[in-house]
């Protein structure tokens, strides 16, 4: 087994428990249920910016470690990778 067909089951198995906790929800509080339908998606516009901002703060940290270890590098440290 491949790992994009794991991750692709890994998908497939949060996808279905996401409709069934959808499910669930509408049969106990169908309001509630189809407000959250309604709203999924205005909460996924505004997180955008918040990934965004994220992936930005994680490039800048990758090339803040770079130039530090940059030295020890230059000197043939070679650390094990985890």
């Amino acid at each position: 087994m491949c790992l994009a067909d794991s991750l692709s089951r890994e998908h497939e198995v949060k996808t279905f428990l996401a409709l069934v906790a959808w499910c669930l929800l509408f049969a106990l509080c169908w309001p509630l249920a189809l407000l959250a339908l309604v709203l999924w998606p205005i909460v996924w516009l505004v997180s955008l910016p918040l990934r965004l901002i994220g992936i930005t703060l994680e490039a800048v940290f990758a090339l803040l470690r770079a130039i530090l270890f940059l030295p020890a590098r230059i000197l043939g440290y070679r650390g094990t990778h985890a």
